[in-house]
């Protein structure tokens, strides 16, 4: 007898056929049993006679998920009993033979196709029960289109000359923005490797090695707290260099075009703009108040300072005085915001660190603000001739340093964006954000790189011997798209007198760099090419193309919040005699004992 999987059966009314799956649900109707049985690719139901049985017997055992062999006759389905809503729902199979391959436990939770999509499952609990969990329709669709979208990756690349290449996973811990995972070595005692954060020097060290165009879909692995776009612990990414490149008419015009066929092909939606805008980092931060602005919207933020600085109003004047800025941005259709509304998003911009919100809503019945009463009839106009303010709209400001400023009004922008419906899901606004300062101060007040340690520094050698290290940017840039970052990337370093000095600036001396980064920079001394690229995460695009706000949900096994491994135990404790054979011994906190 023929086997054949659901999605077929539609095409085989009069044959026998035979299906497996796993009984999605079971339905007594007046001595007939229905089964839903469902595989990877629908469900096609099964109706099962007290004429038949064995069949019959067998059915009435079955429970949800109970793992299922069937056979028989495809027939039609009455046009009264025709359900429309599935693809073989013109169908049913006049099942003879039912074989019980495995039985199941009852269920955490609901996991049937078509039941419970909507029901609230404890996120814990979906996790410990990641087998089940995948079951789920939802589930199922994520993995074939994350599969999908891997393919044209893959078939994109291979198209436009790229060679792929697989770098080693046990390396050398090296400085790179986040905690390594170390590895303890049990050959060399005392010595560890690192799992790679990326595999950022293998692929510079192949450019040097002759390779014109490496890719890999890389694992790596950083030691970093959770959140909802950032994986704690492993996550995969579009890993990929170019030797001879340069960042505009090189990487940028080489890679596009893959964005663009994922956003029209794949995820079936609108690209904003092409060529993608290129928004150099301070321009970004002053317009948006963030790196990685959402631009399916405009609301910018406009500068008042010089407008606003003989005011009488002591809060702006005040901020102006001890070296701040004037900022605001103008909500079109804010006006219809109620008083509680605009004080959630007052105390949106306490939380992030602004003293109060001050505003202007232009009613259709007049002004309404507690501030307008104390600004001249010139700083009025200027308001809002500047914001473009109109009858209907609200205008919100911030006054402070500008960095504070730029972060208050760049998330307010982010919320009232979510707020009034300017996130269109079917449009994706793809940008490179340019021109990164090289360094930044860390908490400590230290100078520290701001990104990727290996960046060329724009004047080069020059610059910095001579500039303010605060004041250099690098060939850094971002590729952003909807309010994600999804890759940095740059044009690197590879001039060795070049790396030294970069690093000596923050504290590392040449023995140091040598000891950390011996294989480039020897490696720099044999004729490496200028290179360049940057490294697209896989999840995050996944997650943006979906509009799935966490991402966990795009991932087969994620960890949870707690970065943990909830399903497998990880992390977890080993014995006594492994961690003898690595010659390490635990000094754990002391735990306190509290009354």
């Amino acid at each position: 007898m023929q086997r054949i999987l659901s999605l077929e059966v539609s095409a085989k009314v009069g044959q026998d056929v035979s299906v497996s799956g796993w009984v999605n649900s079971r339905r007594d109707h007046g001595g007939v049993i229905f089964i839903d049985l469902r595989d990877h690719t629908g469900i096609i139901q099964l109706a099962i006679h007290p004429e038949d049985k064995e069949a019959f017997a067998a059915a009435d055992k079955c429970r949800d998920e109970f793992v299922l062999t069937a056979s028989g006759k495809v027939i039609e389905r009455s046009d009264a009993t025709k359900n429309q809503n599935i693809p073989t729902g013109g169908v049913e199979i006049l099942t003879s033979l039912i074989t019980v391959l495995n039985t199941s436990k009852p269920l955490p939770f609901q996991v049937a196709h078509g039941h419970g999509e909507e029901q609230e499952i404890n996120e814990d609990l979906r996790l410990q029960y990641r087998f089940l969990d995948l079951r789920r329709e939802k589930m199922q669709t994520m993995l074939k289109k994350r599969h999908t979208m891997v393919q044209m990756i893959h078939r994109y690349m291979t198209d436009h000359g790229f060679i792929e290449i697989n770098t080693p996973i046990l390396t050398s811990s090296s400085p790179e923005g986040a905690r390594d995972y170390l590895v303890p070595s049990r050959l060399h005692p005392g010595k560890f490797y690192a799992l790679p954060q990326a595999p950022q020097q293998f692929k510079q060290l192949l450019m040097v090695g002759g390779v014109p165009k490496y890719y890999q879909i890389a694992p790596c692995f950083r030691d970093e707290d959770p959140r909802a776009d950032r994986s704690p612990g492993e996550f995969y990414q579009l890993d990929l260099e170019i030797a001879f490149a340069d960042r505009d008419e090189i990487v940028f015009q080489e890679m596009e075009p893959m964005f663009v066929e994922l956003t029209e092909k794949f995820a079936k939606k609108k690209v904003l703009q092409s060529p993608f805008p290129r928004i150099p980092y301070l321009e970004a931060m002053d317009l948006y108040g963030s790196d990685k602005p959402d631009l399916r919207f405009e609301m910018k933020m406009v500068d008042l300072t010089e407008d606003l600085k003989s005011t009488g109003f002591t809060v702006f004047g005040n901020a102006i005085k001890n070296g701040g800025v004037i900022k605001a941005i103008c909500c079109q259709g804010g006006a219809k915001l109620t008083r509680s509304q605009i004080d959630e998003l007052t105390e949106l911009a306490k939380k992030e660190g602004a003293g109060g919100l001050a505003y202007i809503v232009l009613a259709e019945d007049g002004i309404k603000s507690p501030i307008f009463k104390f600004l001249s009839e010139d700083e009025k106009k200027a308001i809002i001739s500047k914001t473009k303010a109109d009858t209907g709209d609200i205008i919100f400001f911030g006054a402070d340093q500008k960095d504070l400023v730029n972060k208050v009004l760049g998330k307010l922008r982010s919320t009232l964006g979510d707020a009034f419906g300017l996130k269109d899901p079917n449009i994706v606004a793809w940008a490179w954000i340019t021109d990164f300062p090289m360094y930044e101060l860390n908490k400590e007040g230290k100078l520290d790189f701001m990104h990727n340690p290996f960046s060329m520094p724009q004047g080069g050698l020059k610059a910095l011997n001579e500039q303010d290290p605060l004041t250099i940017r690098a060939y850094q840039y971002d590729i952003i798209a909807n309010g994600l970052e999804l890759s940095s990337g740059a044009i690197r370093n590879y001039n060795p007198e070049i790396m030294y000095k970069a690093f000596e600036l923050v504290g590392y001396d040449k023995k140091t760099v040598d000891e950390k980064f011996g294989a480039m920079i020897r490696a720099f001394e044999y004729g490496a090419p200028p290179h360049g690229g940057f490294a697209p995460g896989i999840d995050r695009m996944l997650m943006m193309f979906e509009n799935e706000p966490n991402l966990r949900e795009v991932i087969a096994f994620p960890k949870n919040g707690s970065a943990e491994d909830v399903m497998m135990g990880a992390p977890g404790t080993v014995d006594e005699k492994q961690l003898k054979e690595l010659h390490i011994k635990l000094d754990l906190p002391k735990k306190t004992l509290t009354n």
